[in-house]
């Protein structure tokens, strides 16, 4: 029997298959290609910034905050290396570092913290990689720091500002924060010149931290240093005198300005009470405030000189002029004008002398109640000074049209006008000058910086002499607490009652301003005594010889000439003293 031919067996599961397999395949490969069209056309920064991380670096070339300096090169603030404590959480957590007991609490001992708060403050987020720990220790808490080997705590350079001249200069000066930028003073004006700019590198490096590429250069800008105008001498000088003065006489405080009155150079301002900019923990703020350039005053009797001065420059008067004060008061629009003993005729010097309220009202009635107001607007008491440092006030001069003859009165012994120290400072830096305004300035002046200074005639040469020897004959036969042996002084006291809103309380501030040697002055100085506590109140009493001493002290320390014979002088001191009795300034 013959036998069948099998039939031929075609699987039916191998076209399925196989389509399956190509078809995953091509998904993969299309998925791989969505992926990577994905990345490099729409994301491509992920691994451009992975790449860097891998192979880009940056190297920085930090440069210090720049110095301040006096005019004659003495450090008055520098920025001295100190280092910064941070900690990495992540290596922390990664090395079981908290395990180190005894070495956290060393680490929070030497820098005066709680070891329990400064361990949370470093597990509070294990991810992060910096929380600062202490900024700015000094170095050898630093070394001591680094050789505890605690696993995530690191240190960084930085550098701390210091102020060697402390709270002598803290006012003028200023301060910075934590990150070097500066709060107040000279710091905060000249900020962005004492900072500079730190220098920069970027390169790529291989795998064996090889530089293979160069990609940009960035050169560091170096800070300037400040030249300041202040002669550091003169201001410890200054301030010693006020600090003594506000202390013996019970002020709340007090305030002093020397001033060069050729340049306009500031050689020293100060305050009482200060601070040590080194260390302001738990200063008060208020002693933070600048009074000298902030606080308004009544400068009351001390500018009478410029009553005198209008008086002359309009013409109403000459230096010889005879001033009637009969009967020794008068009433204006209901409100009493009187000295407090009549003074019969007087001569203009005289009228400053003995401060009579009489005389300088005459001498105010007697010129046009707008040209007596511009010159008070000329004399600068409603400006600031041109220093430029922040928070100076332009005082308080009121500019209305109509004024009571009483008001002009007022006006002109020194009521009724609110002026900052420096303000009154700069008054007589232009009577001593001969009647030029020029702005007063912080930074020491050359040549270039003179020849550009804004100069205003507003006082005539002849008259401003005129008063300023006046004055001298003010402090010979008024003020002899005032004088400075070997040379002849001019000045005017002031004293003003406080005012407040609605009125005068009973609060007295006390002021002095002069020049110095009359012959061809120099120098001016004004001193304020703000509130004194005691028996004594007067401008004469409490300002002036905080004046003579300082005058006394700047005039030698620039070795100015003297212009008069000290035995002479003081001959003659003690023969007014004799004649003439002591008067008050006239509140």
């Amino acid at each position: 029997m013959a036998m069948k031919k099998p039939a031929q067996y075609n699987p039916n599961t191998v076209a399925w298959r196989f389509y399956v397999v190509v078809g995953a395949v091509l998904l993969i490969y299309a998925g791989l290609m969505a992926r990577t069209a994905y990345i490099q056309v729409f994301e491509p920064d992920m691994l451009k910034k992975q790449g860097d991380n891998r192979s880009l670096r940056t190297n920085t070339k930090t440069v210090q905050r720049g110095s301040i300096v006096d005019r004659n090169g003495h450090e008055l603030a520098i920025s001295v290396p100190v280092e910064t404590v941070w900690a990495d959480p992540k290596i922390i957590f990664d090395t079981n570092a908290l395990s180190m007991t005894k070495h956290w609490q060393a680490l929070a001992d030497v820098l005066g913290q709680d070891v329990n708060k400064l361990k949370v403050r470093v597990t509070k987020n294990p991810t992060k990689r910096f929380v600062y720990i202490e900024r700015k220790v000094a170095p050898a808490m630093a070394g001591y720091i680094q050789e505890l080997k605690i696993p995530g705590i690191y240190l960084r350079k930085e550098s701390k500002r210091f102020y060697p001249a402390g709270e002598i200069s803290a006012h003028i000066v200023g301060f910075t924060n934590v990150d070097d930028k500066g709060i107040e003073g000279v710091e905060r004006v000249y900020d962005q010149l004492l900072t500079g700019e730190d220098g920069e590198k970027k390169y790529r490096k291989d795998a064996k931290g090889r530089k293979i590429e160069i990609l940009s250069v960035k050169a560091s800008t170096q800070p300037k240093e400040i030249t300041l105008s202040i002669d550091q001498r003169i201001q410890a000088l200054a301030y010693r005198e006020l600090k003594g003065a506000v202390k013996a006489f019970k002020a709340t405080s007090g305030s002093a300005v020397v001033t060069n009155v050729n340049t306009g150079e500031v050689l020293a301002l100060v305050n009482s009470p200060s601070y040590n900019p080194n260390n302001r923990a738990g200063v008060a703020i208020h002693r933070f405030r600048n009074r000298a350039i902030t606080d308004i005053y009544e400068p009351g009797s001390s500018v009478k000189p410029l009553t005198v001065l209008t008086a002359l420059e309009f013409g109403s008067v000459t230096k010889d002029s005879i001033i009637d004060t009969y009967p020794g008061w008068m009433r204006l629009g209901g409100s009493r004008v009187s000295d407090p003993r009549y003074l019969g005729k007087i001569t203009l010097s005289e009228l400053l002398v003995h401060s009579s309220n009489m005389g300088t009202t005459k001498l105010a009635l007697s010129v046009p109640k707008d040209y007596l107001i511009d010159k008070f607007f000329d004399a600068g008491f409603s400006e600031e000074t041109g220093t430029g440092l922040v928070g100076e006030s332009s005082g308080m001069m009121h500019d209305r049209a109509r004024w009571s003859k009483f008001e002009l009165a007022t006006l002109s012994w020194g009521h009724g006008v609110a002026i900052t120290p420096i303000q009154l400072a700069r008054f007589y830096t232009t009577l001593g000058n001969g009647g030029i305004k020029i702005p007063l300035t912080i930074l020491k002046q050359d040549a270039d910086s003179l020849a550009k200074q804004k100069h205003e005639r507003i006082f005539s040469a002849e008259n401003s002499q005129n008063v300023v020897e006046m004055l001298e004959n003010v402090v010979n036969e008024h003020y002899t607490v005032a004088k400075v042996d070997g040379y002849r002084v001019g000045g005017k006291s002031g004293t003003a009652i406080k005012a407040f809103a609605g009125g005068y309380g009973n609060d007295y501030v006390g002021l002095f301003g002069g020049v110095a040697p009359i012959s061809d002055p120099e120098i001016a100085v004004v001193v304020v005594i703000d509130d004194p506590g005691g028996d004594l109140y007067h401008g004469g009493e409490v300002a002036a010889p905080v004046f003579s001493r300082i005058m006394k002290g700047t005039l030698r320390l620039l070795n100015v000439p003297p212009d008069a014979n000290t035995r002479m002088t003081s001959v003659k001191a003690e023969q007014k003293v004799e004649i003439l009795p002591k008067e008050r300034d006239h509140v």
